[in-house]
């Protein structure tokens, strides 16, 4: 399992891939998801990069 920098923010970030997987339509089960197919666990991952980046483009914006 990958090592976080920030240990604490293991659970937020599982809540965050869990909110992700819901919105593109993907059930994760809590513990092993091994059994997803590389479409699946893209599109969730790709959800995942788009709401950082426009969290990011917001944070800019109202600089």
């Amino acid at each position: 399992m990958a090592k976080h920098v920030v240990p604490e923010a293991k659970e937020a970030l599982a809540r965050f891939k869990t909110e992700a997987a819901g919105e593109v339509g993907v059930n994760l089960k809590n513990g092993y998801n091994g059994d997803l197919t590389s479409k699946q666990a893209g599109s969730i991952g790709g959800q995942m990069v788009k709401k950082m980046v426009e969290s990011y483009e917001n944070q800019i914006k109202s600089k």
